[in-house]
């Protein structure tokens, strides 16, 4: 009996798609293998919005959201770098760094990542304020199979993992939409208020798949 729990949770176990509303994703350890696997039927993507919330003590570099593709093992990632004030948004393997974030531990902070093909610009949003616009690459879209990852950097496709930038802590409310959402969405999705749910992923029928340590679970709220 005890093998078949462990072999439950070391296996990735499909789920159909799940409202995870008041719910989030718990990494309670430093691992090269504990990841969620988001499931999308979207393979070309020619602009992308991605929406999250995060919670870690972490002071090392980490990745929040990593799309891999196999031409482009880096084709949509957000990572938070060793530098507290800077993030990193990759796209088809070009990076543009953010730098004058005031990203803070232990705190639930608000983040969104756009990117447009057309222009090339990306853009991040951390707690509804928006950072500078930089170009990282243009006249060429996401083209599948896609593989999505939360909690791991995907350096090869669908794996690579390094432990030193693993993710540690908590995660919430994640969105992904194949275009640009409005200054006024991203405000919505931060104040938690109506907001139009991601058309590529949505936390509210999510499909994902938990391998090894990741905990599904009610998300803590401050009482007052």
């Amino acid at each position: 009996m005890e093998f078949l729990v462990l072999l439950m949770m070391v296996t990735a176990c499909a789920a159909r798609p799940q409202d995870l509303s008041g719910k989030m994703f718990t990494f309670p350890q430093e691992t090269n293998t504990a990841h969620i696997r988001l499931t999308t039927s979207r393979q070309v993507l020619s602009a992308v919005t991605v929406c999250l919330r995060s919670f870690t003590d972490l002071r090392r570099g980490h990745s929040f959201f990593s799309l891999a593709t196999p031409s482009a093992y880096n084709d949509f990632l957000i990572f938070k770098n060793t530098a507290n004030n800077e993030i990193e948004v990759f796209t088809r393997n070009n990076v543009a760094v953010i730098g004058g974030q005031d990203y803070k531990l232990n705190t639930w902070h608000s983040i969104c990542s756009t990117w447009d093909s057309a222009s090339g610009l990306v853009q991040v949003w951390l707690d509804g304020k928006p950072s500078s616009r930089k170009f990282v690459s243009s006249g060429s879209n996401i083209n599948g199979p896609i593989i999505i990852v939360l909690g791991q950097e995907q350096d090869s496709y669908g794996g690579g993992f390094d432990i030193k930038q693993s993710f540690v802590g908590m995660m919430s409310d994640v969105h992904m939409w194949d275009y640009v959402i409005s200054p006024c969405e991203i405000q919505n999705y931060v104040n938690d208020l109506n907001f139009t749910p991601g058309n590529v992923l949505n936390w509210r029928a999510l499909e994902f798949q938990t391998i090894g340590r990741v905990v599904v679970e009610g998300k803590q709220l401050i009482c007052h």
